[in-house]
């Protein structure tokens, strides 16, 4: 199965996509909820995965019924989550096809809900980052609202001065998949196999991961 249209631009999310960082938010998320004897598992993880993080911080506490303030919550997994992402690998395949996609020049941004500082300590490790002739972060003063509203995507389409139907987008989580078909981009999802696939059936291409896409698929 191919693409309907053929792509001039390719926007990727960060985290589950490039970068083998969900499995640390997991770890700095059970840390906090250990002393409260509770479970941070995919069925709750799948509601909070590529949305703003306060809203996702908002609904975990409520869901679990957890006596911290969303602040209080964020800031401790903060902490945590700047030792860990230091320790964070790239998804297989992610750095080849970025790789690959450059080698054919391909223009090519990344879209994520993170804040700049997390995006800086996630990739100072990974200099193959250098191939994204943009960058748009969840804390961008010109972004006005996060995944699954389109915004992230249609500033870095116009950062990379793209028609939106242009561009391909590839995202692991259903508020990001939502957000790309808001936008009108095309997108491939590449879900964790936790995440039912009914949850990203919005998505042109469903495939097992990054290492599945082939540039002739998406006619680039």
């Amino acid at each position: 199965m191919k693409l309907g249209r053929r792509p001039t631009h390719v926007l990727f999310d960060l985290d589950g996509v490039l970068l083998d960082s969900e499995p640390l938010y997991t770890q700095a998320t059970q840390e906090i909820l250990d002393p409260y004897g509770k479970t941070f598992d995919w069925s709750l993880k799948v509601n909070t995965i590529g949305r703003d993080a306060r809203d996702g911080a908002r609904w975990l506490l409520a869901e679990l019924g957890v006596p911290l303030s969303v602040d209080e919550y964020l800031q401790r997994r903060e902490r945590r989550l700047r030792e860990l992402f230091r320790t964070v690998q790239p998804v297989a395949g992610a750095r080849e096809f970025v790789a690959t996609l450059a080698q054919r020049g391909v223009p090519m941004a990344v879209a994520t809900s993170s804040h700049r500082d997390q995006y800086d300590v996630k990739v100072s490790g990974h200099p193959w980052f250098g191939a994204f002739a943009a960058v748009v972060c969840g804390d961008d003063p010109e972004l006005a609202r996060l995944k699954p509203a389109p915004d992230i995507f249609l500033l870095a389409a116009a950062r990379l001065q793209a028609d939106p139907r242009s561009c391909l987008v590839v995202e692991d989580s259903p508020a990001g998949v939502a957000a790309a078909r808001a936008a009108g981009m095309q997108v491939v999802a590449v879900p964790d196999p936790h995440v039912a696939k009914e949850r990203v059936a919005e998505a042109d291409l469903v495939l097992a991961g990054i290492f599945e896409i082939e540039p002739e698929l998406l006619g680039l």
